[in-house]
């Protein structure tokens, strides 16, 4: 997979103020780990269950500078869930969001982007074996998906207590939402977030967020 807007998006916004240690469900090719590292001194796990984006991972990490803080683990969630015994203080994913769409030919992308792959139900079950009580999760989600992960999250005791809806352009309607849930109940900030101007250049807001990400400011 490529680097998407999604992807740069969540590891931009995520909350990670005083974390020690961060996890990245679906790290793919480990961006949003490596944002991660860039943003905090955590200590920063990707998971992963695909054996050709691990080791782009893994590639990627060995060439970047925060090696020494940065594993990649080569398993479903589900699994690493059950076994590792690890908490985290921050847990982030750019999920798999495709359901009941026709897949890709090629595997590694159709694995990618089928949440047959990884339910929303075991995403949010996972999360909440490995994050801590005072920990926080973040995710960047289809607008028309987030009320049944909501949903699924308030049934296991996660609270949305930070929304942005992400739209493309002043005008258009939001597809995306980032999100973050906490085990602590307290009142939701909401906001809107617009990439791009009417004449499709990059916005302000949207440039501030990942002004530390693109090479070409």
């Amino acid at each position: 997979m490529k680097v998407g807007t999604d992807g740069v998006l969540l590891g931009a916004w995520c909350g990670l103020e005083g974390a020690a240690s961060v996890l990245d469900i679906g790290t793919g090719t480990g961006l949003i780990a490596l944002m991660a590292a860039q943003r905090s001194s955590a200590e920063v796990v990707g998971v992963e269950l695909d054996n050709e984006a691990v080791a782009q991972a893994v590639e990627n990490v060995e060439r970047s500078p925060w090696k020494d803080r940065v594993s990649i683990v080569c398993s479903a969630i589900q699994a690493y869930a059950s076994s590792s015994g690890r908490r985290f203080d921050r847990v982030v994913s750019n999920p798999p969001y495709f359901v009941d769409s026709q897949k890709s030919p090629v595997a590694g992308r159709s694995m990618a982007r089928h949440a047959d792959v990884l339910p929303y139900d075991e995403l949010v079950s996972s999360v909440v074996s490995l994050m801590t009580s005072e920990g926080r999760f973040s995710v960047i989600i289809p607008t028309l998906d987030f009320p049944r992960l909501e949903g699924l999250a308030q049934k296991k005791g996660l609270h949305c207590v930070r929304r942005t809806d992400v739209h493309s352009t002043p005008v258009s309607p939001s597809k995306r939402v980032l999100a973050e849930f906490s085990f602590l109940e307290r009142t939701c900030v909401c906001d809107r977030l617009v990439l791009e101007r009417e004449d499709h250049t990059r916005s302000e807001a949207y440039s501030h967020l990942t002004s530390e990400f693109y090479l070409d400011k």
